[in-house]
């Protein structure tokens, strides 16, 4: 089971197991936005192809319209706990399960649910790339400040931890930018909604993301790297 480019660390295994020929049985589940956003999706195909006992569960949480069902995908939406049930996977198999943060603790609560016993769930966190700042608490290399050139006219963006309130501008991209403008320390690796290094708590107020990301994040956190604001906002930075 793997979402986004999780889907590397499997990837490997799928190849060892068509390589040996294996008759074991096999279910490849994987989540992620469209076809556009599908690493390796033929030579996945491929590999499963060559194994006498393949399932496999592509799930597209935003397909394209040129995205073909049950050709390129065999679902729209995320891959959860709900297709986790609907699938009725065999409880005594081996899970292997790789993506982020959120995605791994739902499926790993989902296949506790089910009743696969824990010593059977094995989970591998992926994430993009190191983040350039090593964390929250890092200090920045000049103090927050308001970012520069003319206040923006947009909803006000208030950081709690800073102190610092400022008007959204058309300027920046996502919240994670409107932060790097005020030097204020952020975590971040991929920057597409896919790792989850810069989850932060959204204090009060409603984000929008473009893109979406992969995997949502937890009630009451926000993916800053491609999130906007819809009105006015308190992040916990």
């Amino acid at each position: 089971m793997s979402a986004g480019i999780g889907l590397t660390p499997v990837l490997a295994m799928l190849h060892a197991l068509a390589a040996e020929a294996s008759t074991r049985e096999i279910w490849w589940l994987y989540g992620t936005r469209n076809g556009r956003e599908h690493p390796f999706a033929g030579e996945t195909r491929g590999l499963l192809k060559a194994l006498a006992h393949h399932h496999s569960h592509i799930c597209y949480s935003s397909p394209d319209p040129e995205d073909r069902p049950n050709v390129d995908f065999d679902a729209a939406g995320r891959l959860n706990t709900r297709v986790l049930r609907e699938l009725d996977l065999p409880r005594n198999s081996d899970f292997y399960v790789c993506g982020p943060s959120t995605f791994i603790s739902d499926l790993t609560a989902g296949l506790a649910e089910l009743g696969v016993a824990r010593d059977r769930i094995h989970i591998e966190m992926f994430g993009a790339g190191p983040s350039r700042t090593p964390g929250i608490a890092a200090a920045p290399h000049r103090p927050p400040h308001l970012p520069a050139g003319l206040a923006g006219s947009g909803p006000l963006v208030s950081f709690a931890r800073t102190g610092l309130n400022v008007q959204w501008g058309p300027e920046f991209h996502s919240l994670l930018e409107l932060a790097e403008a005020c030097d204020i320390p952020v975590r971040w690796a991929c920057r597409t909604g896919v790792c989850h290094t810069c989850e932060t708590g959204l204090v009060a107020g409603k984000i929008g993301y473009r893109p979406d990301p992969v995997d949502a994040p937890l009630d009451g956190n926000v993916l800053i790297c491609c999130s906007q604001p819809e009105g006015d906002v308190v992040i916990d930075l």
